[in-house]
Protein backbone atom coordinates (compact mmCIF):
# COMPACT_ATOMS: atom_id res chain seq x y z
CA UNK A 1 0.00 0.00 0.00
CA UNK A 2 1.46 3.20 -1.06
CA UNK A 3 0.45 6.51 0.93
CA UNK A 4 0.30 9.60 -0.84
CA UNK A 5 1.12 12.48 1.74
CA UNK A 6 1.31 15.55 -1.33
CA UNK A 7 -1.63 17.00 -0.12
CA UNK A 8 0.19 18.03 3.23
CA UNK A 9 2.19 20.14 1.21
CA UNK A 10 -0.95 22.57 1.27
CA UNK A 11 -0.62 22.76 4.99
CA UNK A 12 -1.12 26.21 6.18
CA UNK A 13 1.84 26.37 9.12
CA UNK A 14 2.63 29.18 11.31
CA UNK A 15 5.50 26.89 12.59
CA UNK A 16 8.27 28.14 14.71
CA UNK A 17 10.99 26.36 14.36
CA UNK A 18 13.16 27.43 11.44
CA UNK A 19 12.56 31.68 11.88
CA UNK A 20 15.30 33.25 12.19
CA UNK A 21 15.18 37.50 13.42
CA UNK A 22 16.99 40.08 14.00
CA UNK A 23 18.77 40.28 17.87
CA UNK A 24 16.57 43.32 18.46
CA UNK A 25 13.71 41.70 17.26
CA UNK A 26 11.88 39.49 20.03
CA UNK A 27 11.12 36.35 18.48
CA UNK A 28 7.80 35.49 20.17
CA UNK A 29 6.11 38.38 19.49
CA UNK A 30 6.96 38.32 15.13
CA UNK A 31 5.61 34.91 15.54
CA UNK A 32 2.74 36.15 17.14
CA UNK A 33 2.12 38.85 14.65
CA UNK A 34 2.81 36.50 11.69
CA UNK A 35 0.39 33.83 12.83
CA UNK A 36 -1.92 36.89 13.39
CA UNK A 37 -1.83 38.11 10.09
CA UNK A 38 -2.48 34.75 8.93
CA UNK A 39 -5.60 34.40 10.79
CA UNK A 40 -6.62 37.85 9.66
CA UNK A 41 -5.88 37.27 5.95
CA UNK A 42 -7.82 34.06 5.98
CA UNK A 43 -11.37 35.73 8.16
CA UNK A 44 -11.15 38.86 5.40
CA UNK A 45 -10.99 35.74 2.42
CA UNK A 46 -14.01 34.01 3.55
CA UNK A 47 -15.92 37.26 3.90
CA UNK A 48 -15.24 38.32 1.10
CA UNK A 49 -16.30 35.04 -0.42
CA UNK A 50 -19.67 35.37 1.88
CA UNK A 51 -20.23 38.71 -0.06
CA UNK A 52 -19.70 37.92 -3.38
CA UNK A 53 -21.93 35.19 -3.36
CA UNK A 54 -24.94 37.24 -1.62
CA UNK A 55 -24.47 39.98 -4.35
CA UNK A 56 -24.97 37.30 -6.70
CA UNK A 57 -28.13 36.19 -5.13
CA UNK A 58 -29.07 39.75 -5.41
CA UNK A 59 -28.42 40.31 -9.08
CA UNK A 60 -30.00 36.49 -9.94
CA UNK A 61 -33.07 37.67 -8.27
CA UNK A 62 -32.89 40.91 -10.13
CA UNK A 63 -32.18 39.92 -13.31
CA UNK A 64 -35.35 37.51 -12.82
CA UNK A 65 -37.50 40.67 -12.78
CA UNK A 66 -35.80 42.27 -15.64
CA UNK A 67 -36.82 39.43 -18.06
CA UNK A 68 -40.38 39.16 -16.28
CA UNK A 69 -40.34 43.10 -17.10
CA UNK A 70 -38.69 42.82 -20.96
CA UNK A 71 -41.33 40.07 -21.36
CA UNK A 72 -44.33 42.42 -20.64
CA UNK A 73 -43.40 45.32 -22.93
CA UNK A 74 -42.03 42.82 -25.43
CA UNK A 75 -45.63 41.33 -25.55
CA UNK A 76 -47.22 44.84 -26.13
CA UNK A 77 -44.82 46.60 -27.79
CA UNK A 78 -47.34 46.63 -31.02
CA UNK A 79 -50.31 48.38 -28.73
CA UNK A 80 -50.76 52.54 -28.70
CA UNK A 81 -50.81 52.72 -24.60
CA UNK A 82 -47.86 54.28 -23.05
CA UNK A 83 -44.97 51.48 -21.97
CA UNK A 84 -45.10 53.45 -18.73
CA UNK A 85 -48.53 51.42 -17.99
CA UNK A 86 -47.37 48.29 -17.99
CA UNK A 87 -43.83 49.21 -17.01
CA UNK A 88 -45.90 50.53 -13.68
CA UNK A 89 -48.00 47.80 -13.47
CA UNK A 90 -44.92 45.17 -13.60
CA UNK A 91 -43.36 47.12 -10.48
CA UNK A 92 -46.47 46.78 -8.91
CA UNK A 93 -46.67 43.03 -9.42
CA UNK A 94 -43.13 42.56 -8.32
CA UNK A 95 -44.15 44.18 -4.91
CA UNK A 96 -47.63 43.07 -4.46
CA UNK A 97 -45.88 39.99 -2.36
CA UNK A 98 -43.73 41.76 0.52
CA UNK A 99 -41.74 38.30 1.57
CA UNK A 100 -40.92 37.89 -2.37
CA UNK A 101 -40.22 41.24 -2.67
CA UNK A 102 -38.06 41.55 -0.25
CA UNK A 103 -34.23 40.74 -0.95
CA UNK A 104 -32.54 38.12 1.70
CA UNK A 105 -30.97 39.02 4.16
CA UNK A 106 -26.88 39.13 4.17
CA UNK A 107 -25.27 36.73 5.74
CA UNK A 108 -23.85 37.52 9.65
CA UNK A 109 -20.14 39.48 9.15
CA UNK A 110 -21.73 40.95 5.57
CA UNK A 111 -22.04 44.54 5.52
CA UNK A 112 -24.23 46.30 2.91
CA UNK A 113 -24.29 50.04 1.95
CA UNK A 114 -28.25 50.44 2.20
CA UNK A 115 -29.49 51.09 5.49
CA UNK A 116 -32.35 49.30 5.22
CA UNK A 117 -33.01 46.00 3.35
CA UNK A 118 -33.44 46.60 -0.33
CA UNK A 119 -36.83 45.73 -2.22
CA UNK A 120 -36.77 44.47 -5.31
CA UNK A 121 -39.32 46.67 -6.74
CA UNK A 122 -37.49 49.74 -5.13
CA UNK A 123 -34.13 48.10 -7.22
CA UNK A 124 -36.46 47.97 -10.48
CA UNK A 125 -38.10 51.58 -10.03
CA UNK A 126 -34.64 52.50 -9.93
CA UNK A 127 -33.53 50.87 -12.90
CA UNK A 128 -36.54 52.45 -14.90
CA UNK A 129 -35.63 56.06 -13.84
CA UNK A 130 -32.07 55.98 -15.52
CA UNK A 131 -33.81 54.48 -18.32
CA UNK A 132 -36.39 57.54 -18.28
CA UNK A 133 -33.08 59.49 -18.47
CA UNK A 134 -31.58 58.44 -20.72
CA UNK A 135 -34.54 58.70 -23.04
CA UNK A 136 -34.54 62.20 -22.43
CA UNK A 137 -32.74 63.60 -25.04
CA UNK A 138 -33.22 63.30 -27.52
CA UNK A 139 -36.99 61.77 -27.23
CA UNK A 140 -37.12 58.25 -29.27
CA UNK A 141 -39.96 58.04 -31.99
CA UNK A 142 -40.64 54.35 -30.65
CA UNK A 143 -40.93 54.12 -26.72
CA UNK A 144 -41.58 50.74 -26.77
CA UNK A 145 -38.74 49.72 -28.83
CA UNK A 146 -36.30 52.35 -26.90
CA UNK A 147 -37.19 51.35 -23.39
CA UNK A 148 -37.09 47.56 -24.65
CA UNK A 149 -33.15 48.65 -25.75
CA UNK A 150 -32.44 50.62 -22.54
CA UNK A 151 -33.56 48.22 -20.18
CA UNK A 152 -31.92 45.80 -22.00
CA UNK A 153 -28.76 47.50 -21.72
CA UNK A 154 -29.28 47.08 -18.44
CA UNK A 155 -29.45 43.81 -18.42
CA UNK A 156 -26.35 43.50 -19.88
CA UNK A 157 -24.40 44.91 -17.40
CA UNK A 158 -25.78 43.36 -14.48
CA UNK A 159 -24.67 39.98 -16.08
CA UNK A 160 -21.20 41.33 -16.82
CA UNK A 161 -21.16 42.48 -13.09
CA UNK A 162 -21.94 38.73 -12.79
CA UNK A 163 -19.52 37.62 -14.54
CA UNK A 164 -16.70 39.74 -12.55
CA UNK A 165 -18.08 38.48 -9.25
CA UNK A 166 -17.90 35.05 -10.56
CA UNK A 167 -14.61 35.22 -11.75
CA UNK A 168 -13.00 36.67 -8.05
CA UNK A 169 -15.00 34.01 -6.58
CA UNK A 170 -13.92 31.22 -8.34
CA UNK A 171 -9.95 32.83 -7.35
CA UNK A 172 -11.08 33.56 -4.19
CA UNK A 173 -12.20 29.86 -3.59
CA UNK A 174 -9.42 28.50 -5.32
CA UNK A 175 -7.17 30.18 -2.79
CA UNK A 176 -9.50 28.86 -0.09
CA UNK A 177 -9.12 25.43 -1.44
CA UNK A 178 -5.04 25.70 -1.59
CA UNK A 179 -5.03 26.14 1.92
CA UNK A 180 -5.47 22.90 4.92
CA UNK A 181 -6.09 24.79 7.87
CA UNK A 182 -6.88 23.35 11.47
CA UNK A 183 -10.18 23.77 10.87
CA UNK A 184 -10.91 21.52 7.91
CA UNK A 185 -8.69 18.36 9.24
CA UNK A 186 -10.69 15.53 9.35
CA UNK A 187 -9.14 12.96 7.67
CA UNK A 188 -6.77 10.19 9.57
CA UNK A 189 -7.70 7.27 12.27
CA UNK A 190 -11.45 8.95 13.48
CA UNK A 191 -12.98 7.37 16.32
CA UNK A 192 -16.13 8.95 17.98
CA UNK A 193 -17.96 8.01 21.34
CA UNK A 194 -20.67 8.93 23.41
CA UNK A 195 -19.83 8.90 26.96
CA UNK A 196 -21.97 6.55 29.15
CA UNK A 197 -22.37 9.24 31.94
CA UNK A 198 -25.39 10.82 33.32
CA UNK A 199 -27.80 12.07 30.29
CA UNK A 200 -27.40 16.03 29.75
CA UNK A 201 -30.76 18.12 30.02
CA UNK A 202 -31.21 18.31 26.10
CA UNK A 203 -30.03 14.66 25.15
CA UNK A 204 -31.78 12.44 22.97
CA UNK A 205 -33.00 8.74 23.55
CA UNK A 206 -33.12 7.51 19.90
CA UNK A 207 -30.91 6.90 17.46
CA UNK A 208 -31.47 5.60 13.72
CA UNK A 209 -29.00 4.67 11.38
CA UNK A 210 -29.15 6.74 8.47
CA UNK A 211 -27.07 4.06 6.27
CA UNK A 212 -29.77 4.56 3.01
CA UNK A 213 -29.38 8.14 2.96
CA UNK A 214 -25.11 7.56 3.09
CA UNK A 215 -23.96 4.85 2.30
CA UNK A 216 -20.64 5.81 2.85
CA UNK A 217 -21.42 6.75 6.90
CA UNK A 218 -19.83 5.17 9.34
CA UNK A 219 -21.12 4.30 13.35
CA UNK A 220 -20.37 8.08 13.94
CA UNK A 221 -23.04 9.04 11.56
CA UNK A 222 -25.60 8.46 13.34
CA UNK A 223 -28.78 11.07 13.46
CA UNK A 224 -30.46 11.35 17.31
CA UNK A 225 -33.88 12.11 16.91
CA UNK A 226 -35.96 12.47 20.15
CA UNK A 227 -36.93 15.04 22.53
CA UNK A 228 -35.87 14.24 26.50
CA UNK A 229 -39.14 13.50 27.89
CA UNK A 230 -37.32 14.02 31.33
CA UNK A 231 -36.72 18.02 30.80
CA UNK A 232 -40.14 20.32 31.00
CA UNK A 233 -37.75 23.13 31.32
CA UNK A 234 -36.45 24.45 27.33
CA UNK A 235 -36.14 28.22 28.80
CA UNK A 236 -32.46 28.16 28.37
CA UNK A 237 -33.38 27.20 24.13
CA UNK A 238 -34.92 29.70 21.91
CA UNK A 239 -35.74 29.61 18.72
CA UNK A 240 -34.49 32.56 16.50
CA UNK A 241 -35.52 34.28 14.01
CA UNK A 242 -34.17 32.64 11.15
CA UNK A 243 -35.17 28.85 12.06
CA UNK A 244 -38.85 30.47 12.38
CA UNK A 245 -39.07 31.50 8.74
CA UNK A 246 -37.51 28.45 7.95
CA UNK A 247 -40.14 26.79 9.71
CA UNK A 248 -42.99 28.67 7.96
CA UNK A 249 -42.07 27.27 4.46
CA UNK A 250 -44.21 25.49 2.65
CA UNK A 251 -44.89 22.22 3.87
CA UNK A 252 -43.22 19.77 1.39
CA UNK A 253 -41.82 22.18 -0.64
CA UNK A 254 -37.81 20.63 -1.05
CA UNK A 255 -36.69 22.83 -3.81
CA UNK A 256 -37.49 25.93 -1.13
CA UNK A 257 -35.67 24.22 1.60
CA UNK A 258 -32.87 23.76 -0.03
CA UNK A 259 -32.64 27.36 -1.56
CA UNK A 260 -33.27 28.52 2.16
CA UNK A 261 -30.32 26.53 3.26
CA UNK A 262 -28.03 27.55 -0.09
CA UNK A 263 -28.53 31.37 1.13
CA UNK A 264 -29.17 30.45 4.92
CA UNK A 265 -25.64 28.29 5.68
CA UNK A 266 -25.82 29.16 9.24
CA UNK A 267 -29.36 27.68 9.74
CA UNK A 268 -28.02 24.29 9.52
CA UNK A 269 -26.44 25.04 12.95
CA UNK A 270 -27.36 22.62 15.99
CA UNK A 271 -28.90 25.08 18.10
CA UNK A 272 -31.20 25.98 15.31
CA UNK A 273 -32.71 22.24 15.52
CA UNK A 274 -33.02 22.58 19.09
CA UNK A 275 -34.79 25.68 18.91
CA UNK A 276 -36.74 24.52 16.50
CA UNK A 277 -37.56 21.60 18.68
CA UNK A 278 -38.42 23.68 21.46
CA UNK A 279 -40.64 25.89 19.10
CA UNK A 280 -42.51 22.65 18.23
CA UNK A 281 -43.23 21.72 21.88
CA UNK A 282 -44.53 24.68 22.59
CA UNK A 283 -46.33 25.41 19.72
CA UNK A 284 -48.28 21.90 20.67
CA UNK A 285 -48.74 22.81 24.20
CA UNK A 286 -51.03 25.99 22.37
CA UNK A 287 -52.72 23.95 20.39
CA UNK A 288 -51.34 24.57 16.97
CA UNK A 289 -50.65 20.70 15.83
CA UNK A 290 -49.77 21.61 12.29
CA UNK A 291 -47.22 24.44 12.81
CA UNK A 292 -46.01 22.16 15.64
CA UNK A 293 -45.55 18.94 13.26
CA UNK A 294 -43.60 21.43 10.62
CA UNK A 295 -41.41 22.66 13.18
CA UNK A 296 -40.46 18.81 14.01
CA UNK A 297 -39.94 18.03 10.05
CA UNK A 298 -37.50 21.35 9.63
CA UNK A 299 -35.62 20.82 12.81
CA UNK A 300 -35.17 17.07 12.37
CA UNK A 301 -34.38 17.79 8.36
CA UNK A 302 -31.64 19.81 9.42
CA UNK A 303 -30.09 17.54 11.83
CA UNK A 304 -30.27 14.77 8.80
CA UNK A 305 -28.24 18.01 6.97
CA UNK A 306 -25.62 18.46 10.27
CA UNK A 307 -25.26 14.75 10.21
CA UNK A 308 -24.74 13.49 7.08
CA UNK A 309 -21.06 14.95 6.43
CA UNK A 310 -19.16 17.24 4.44
CA UNK A 311 -21.83 17.35 1.83
CA UNK A 312 -25.05 15.88 3.80
CA UNK A 313 -27.45 19.09 2.39
CA UNK A 314 -26.81 17.85 -1.02
CA UNK A 315 -26.66 13.94 -0.19
CA UNK A 316 -30.32 14.44 2.00
CA UNK A 317 -32.07 16.26 -0.77
CA UNK A 318 -30.92 13.91 -3.60
CA UNK A 319 -32.26 11.11 -1.30
CA UNK A 320 -35.48 12.24 -0.09
CA UNK A 321 -36.40 13.65 -3.65
CA UNK A 322 -36.04 10.47 -5.32
CA UNK A 323 -39.16 8.64 -5.91
CA UNK A 324 -39.74 5.13 -3.70
CA UNK A 325 -36.05 6.11 -2.01
CA UNK A 326 -35.98 4.26 1.47
CA UNK A 327 -34.73 7.93 3.19
CA UNK A 328 -38.13 8.82 1.90
CA UNK A 329 -39.52 6.29 4.61
CA UNK A 330 -36.99 6.66 7.33
CA UNK A 331 -37.39 10.21 7.80
CA UNK A 332 -40.81 10.66 7.36
CA UNK A 333 -40.76 8.12 10.56
CA UNK A 334 -38.44 9.50 12.49
CA UNK A 335 -40.54 12.99 12.40
CA UNK A 336 -43.93 11.26 12.64
CA UNK A 337 -42.42 9.60 16.20
CA UNK A 338 -40.70 12.58 17.42
CA UNK A 339 -43.95 14.53 16.67
CA UNK A 340 -45.94 11.91 18.41
CA UNK A 341 -43.85 12.27 21.64
CA UNK A 342 -43.97 15.82 21.65
CA UNK A 343 -47.40 15.60 21.20
CA UNK A 344 -47.84 13.02 24.35
CA UNK A 345 -45.61 14.85 26.59
CA UNK A 346 -47.68 18.07 25.80
CA UNK A 347 -51.25 16.40 26.52
CA UNK A 348 -49.56 14.86 30.12
CA UNK A 349 -48.69 18.56 31.14
CA UNK A 350 -51.63 19.85 30.12
CA UNK A 351 -53.56 17.83 32.00
CA UNK A 352 -51.50 17.94 35.02
CA UNK A 353 -52.15 21.31 34.64
CA UNK A 354 -55.70 20.99 34.47
CA UNK A 355 -56.00 18.65 37.75
CA UNK A 356 -53.77 21.06 39.86
CA UNK A 357 -55.26 24.33 39.38
CA UNK A 358 -53.57 25.81 42.22
CA UNK A 359 -50.52 25.53 40.36
CA UNK A 360 -51.82 27.65 37.81
CA UNK A 361 -50.46 31.37 38.33
CA UNK A 362 -53.42 33.90 37.71
CA UNK A 363 -53.95 37.18 38.09
CA UNK A 364 -56.81 38.34 40.34
CA UNK A 365 -57.79 41.28 42.19
CA UNK A 366 -58.98 42.05 45.36
CA UNK A 367 -59.29 45.82 47.26
CA UNK A 368 -57.47 46.58 50.33
CA UNK A 369 -60.32 47.59 52.12
CA UNK A 370 -62.60 44.90 52.47
CA UNK A 371 -65.79 47.51 53.18
CA UNK A 372 -64.68 49.40 49.90
CA UNK A 373 -67.12 49.36 46.74
CA UNK A 374 -64.66 48.93 43.72
CA UNK A 375 -66.72 50.65 40.82
CA UNK A 376 -66.93 49.91 37.28
CA UNK A 377 -67.12 52.94 35.02
CA UNK A 378 -68.19 52.22 31.47
CA UNK A 379 -69.20 55.11 29.05
CA UNK A 380 -72.07 55.03 26.38
CA UNK A 381 -71.52 54.19 23.20
CA UNK A 382 -73.12 56.87 21.91
CA UNK A 383 -71.21 59.60 24.28
CA UNK A 384 -69.73 62.56 23.06
CA UNK A 385 -67.36 63.51 25.62
CA UNK A 386 -63.71 63.32 24.12
CA UNK A 387 -62.16 61.87 27.39
CA UNK A 388 -65.58 59.34 27.56
CA UNK A 389 -65.23 58.70 23.37
CA UNK A 390 -61.03 57.48 24.31
CA UNK A 391 -62.19 55.41 27.66
CA UNK A 392 -64.99 54.05 25.33
CA UNK A 393 -62.51 52.99 22.81
CA UNK A 394 -60.29 51.11 25.16
CA UNK A 395 -63.31 49.30 27.05
CA UNK A 396 -64.34 47.90 23.15
CA UNK A 397 -60.42 46.42 22.38
CA UNK A 398 -61.20 44.27 25.38
CA UNK A 399 -62.88 40.77 24.52
CA UNK A 400 -66.26 40.01 24.68
CA UNK A 401 -66.07 37.64 27.66
CA UNK A 402 -64.34 41.01 29.64
CA UNK A 403 -66.61 43.28 27.91
CA UNK A 404 -69.85 40.89 29.70
CA UNK A 405 -67.59 40.97 33.00
CA UNK A 406 -67.34 44.95 33.30
CA UNK A 407 -71.10 45.76 31.88
CA UNK A 408 -71.93 43.14 35.06
CA UNK A 409 -70.16 45.93 37.46
CA UNK A 410 -68.73 42.77 39.58
CA UNK A 411 -65.45 42.39 40.63
CA UNK A 412 -66.15 38.73 40.93
CA UNK A 413 -66.92 38.41 37.18
CA UNK A 414 -63.81 40.22 36.19
CA UNK A 415 -61.27 37.72 38.22
CA UNK A 416 -63.39 34.74 36.90
CA UNK A 417 -62.18 36.34 33.30
CA UNK A 418 -58.40 37.14 34.37
CA UNK A 419 -58.45 33.72 35.94
CA UNK A 420 -58.99 31.95 32.35
CA UNK A 421 -55.95 34.43 30.98
CA UNK A 422 -52.45 33.99 30.42
CA UNK A 423 -50.66 36.06 33.44
CA UNK A 424 -48.99 38.35 30.66
CA UNK A 425 -52.47 38.82 28.76
CA UNK A 426 -54.57 39.61 31.95
CA UNK A 427 -51.51 42.26 33.23
CA UNK A 428 -51.77 43.92 29.74
CA UNK A 429 -55.51 44.07 30.69
CA UNK A 430 -55.39 45.16 34.15
CA UNK A 431 -53.17 47.95 33.34
CA UNK A 432 -55.57 49.15 30.94
CA UNK A 433 -58.45 49.11 33.23
CA UNK A 434 -56.65 51.00 35.66
CA UNK A 435 -54.96 53.78 33.13
CA UNK A 436 -58.55 54.01 31.09
CA UNK A 437 -60.00 54.92 34.49
CA UNK A 438 -62.94 52.08 33.29
CA UNK A 439 -61.94 50.32 37.32
CA UNK A 440 -61.36 52.72 40.12
CA UNK A 441 -59.08 51.11 42.14
CA UNK A 442 -57.40 52.31 45.16
CA UNK A 443 -54.26 52.26 45.83
CA UNK A 444 -53.69 49.36 47.56
CA UNK A 445 -55.46 46.96 45.29
CA UNK A 446 -53.18 43.47 45.57
CA UNK A 447 -52.69 39.69 43.59
CA UNK A 448 -54.41 37.17 46.03
CA UNK A 449 -52.19 35.14 44.60
CA UNK A 450 -48.31 36.00 45.19
CA UNK A 451 -47.14 35.62 49.10
CA UNK A 452 -47.16 39.01 49.53
CA UNK A 453 -50.45 39.42 48.85
CA UNK A 454 -52.21 36.72 50.32
CA UNK A 455 -50.09 38.19 53.74
CA UNK A 456 -51.32 41.21 53.21
CA UNK A 457 -54.88 40.38 52.66
CA UNK A 458 -54.91 38.40 56.07
CA UNK A 459 -53.35 41.54 57.48
CA UNK A 460 -56.55 43.49 56.60
CA UNK A 461 -58.74 40.83 57.36
CA UNK A 462 -57.70 40.85 60.56
CA UNK A 463 -57.46 44.46 60.92
CA UNK A 464 -61.50 44.29 59.94
CA UNK A 465 -62.18 41.89 62.48
CA UNK A 466 -60.97 44.37 64.93
CA UNK A 467 -62.55 46.58 64.33
CA UNK A 468 -65.73 44.90 64.50
CA UNK A 469 -64.91 43.89 67.67
CA UNK A 470 -64.32 47.59 68.66
CA UNK A 471 -63.15 48.80 71.97
CA UNK A 472 -65.68 51.61 74.22
CA UNK A 473 -65.67 54.90 73.47
CA UNK A 474 -64.49 57.08 75.86
CA UNK A 475 -62.53 57.28 79.28
CA UNK A 476 -63.16 53.54 81.14
CA UNK A 477 -63.32 54.49 85.54
CA UNK A 478 -63.02 50.95 87.35
CA UNK A 479 -65.37 50.44 90.14
CA UNK A 480 -64.45 48.84 93.22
Amino acid sequence: MVLDYSKWDQLELSDDSDIEVHPNVDKRSFIRAKQAQIHQQRDQRRLEIKTLKYERIINDGLLERIDKLLGSLKQHEDSSASPDEFIFQSIMDFASNPAVDQAPPPPEGVHTHEKEQPKYSQMMSSLVDQVKKELEDPKPDNLFKAYIQGVGGHRAKVEDLQKELLTKLAQLEKEEGSKITSDQLHTGFDTSHVAKGKAPAASTSKQDSVELLNPGAGAGNQVSTSVDEDDDDPANVEVSELAKRFAHLKTGDYKAYLKFISENPEVVAEKETDGLLVEAFNSQMKGQEAYARQCVHQGLLLQYCRSLGRDGVQMFFTRITTPGHRASTLFNDDVRDTYNRIKTRAAELSKETANDPAGVEQIQLHAVDPNTKITINIPAANSEDPTEVEVRKVFDTFPADMQKALLSESLDEVNKVLGKMTVEDAEVIVEHLGNSGILSMEEGIVDATTDEGRKKLAELEAEGKEEEIGEPAGDVTELD
